[in-house]
């Protein structure tokens, strides 16, 4: 008995060890808002003189520098305020510039101008709130032009296996997760600020949510049917839970697999894993939360380099470049602030 005692006790001491472990100290905390500090420092220096972040690859962005000042955003600075008030100002105006007549926001057309739209459309809804009336009244008209494209290509005629997904373009027939999850932060984004979003648009994107969940709901795929990856079962837990699904075993058991399988340099597209599982693990709350945090903290960390950037290793997120990373591990580390209203729980 006293031996089943002994180690009943060293269980739970190793236990409330490992729960105190993912919780950051003060001075870990500090470290973090000054990465962040550093990292926004470098964001503006990369501001081109129209208002706009460039893609490594083929120049000026909608979408990187929708995620720039969503960045900003996030750390808590508002556009014609602070020292980063004009700096905003000029992104925002920016991006609003490129909304075609359609609705589309996209500066120019690749293979996936539909991730282009969604993040803007969801950048656009986050700043609603805090800019001045007449930019607001401006966001306003955008929005509404834009969650209807939104709506419009989710409507689409796809068989059962892709009903209520996005893809790349306004018109395909198949969907994806990855395209899926910005449609869906957008349209909750806009539903939030009173753009009219139907009840049944949510529910058919839940729906085909869950059809990305692997057979043993311990993670999430990119299609119906694919593999497992960490960073898709974060998108997939921010997806549902953004959706009012909170706590679905869906999240809960693709969480369990992202606390053994946490992002780091390895991960293919760590970087857009980094935004996704954080924001999806931070919604789950408790334990998922606070082991997310310290996985993200223990990778980005050192990852940060002198000049504030990080840069991904792997090629195809490399060549997005420096500002496409480091706004996505600031949205990341800032998760905590709150700032940003789609982080709210």
């Amino acid at each position: 008995m006293r031996v089943f005692l002994q180690a009943a006790v060293a269980l739970l001491l190793l236990n409330a060890w490992c729960i105190g472990d993912d919780t950051l100290s003060d001075a870990e905390e500090s470290r973090v808002d000054a990465s962040i500090i550093k990292a926004l420092e470098y964001l503006a220096a990369e501001q081109q003189p129209n208002g706009s972040w460039k893609n490594q690859s083929y120049g000026d962005c909608t979408a990187i520098t929708s995620l720039s000042v969503m960045a900003f955003m996030a750390a808590g600075h508002l556009p014609d305020e602070g020292p980063y008030g004009e700096v905003l100002t000029r992104g925002i105006r920016w991006v609003l510039d490129h909304q075609e007549a359609n609705g589309m926001i996209v500066h120019k057309r690749s293979h996936g101008p539909m991730y282009s739209h969604g993040i803007c459309t969801l950048m656009l809804a986050e700043a609603a709130g805090m800019v001045g009336p007449a930019d607001a009244d401006r966001i306003q008209r955008a929005l509404e032009s834009a969650v209807r494209l939104i709506l419009e290509s989710q409507a689409i005629d796809k068989d059962r296996r892709h009903s209520g997904g996005w893809r790349y373009q306004i018109d395909s027939r198949d969907s994806d997760l990855s395209v899926t999850a910005w449609q869906v932060l957008a349209l909750r984004a806009a539903k939030d600020i009173g753009c009219d979003v139907p009840a049944e648009a949510i529910d058919e994107a839940i729906e085909y949510v869950r059809h990305c969940s692997v057979i043993d709901q311990r993670g999430f795929g990119y299609q119906p049917g694919s593999g497992r990856t960490e960073t898709l079962t974060g998108t997939g837990i921010t997806a549902l839970e953004v959706c009012g699904v909170h706590d679905a075993p869906e999240s809960r058991g693709g969480g369990d697999y992202l606390l053994a399988n946490p992002i780091d340099r390895d991960t293919t597209y760590a970087f857009y894993g980094v935004y996704y599982t954080g924001v999806g693990m931070f919604k789950l709350g408790g334990h998922y939360a606070d082991g997310s945090r310290r996985a993200l903290v223990t990778f980005l960390m050192p990852e940060q380099n002198a000049d504030g950037s990080w840069e991904s290793p792997h090629g195809g997120e490399r060549t997005h470049g420096r500002p496409y990373a480091t706004a996505l591990a600031v949205l990341a580390l800032a998760i905590e602030y709150r700032y940003l209203p789609i982080y709210q729980r």
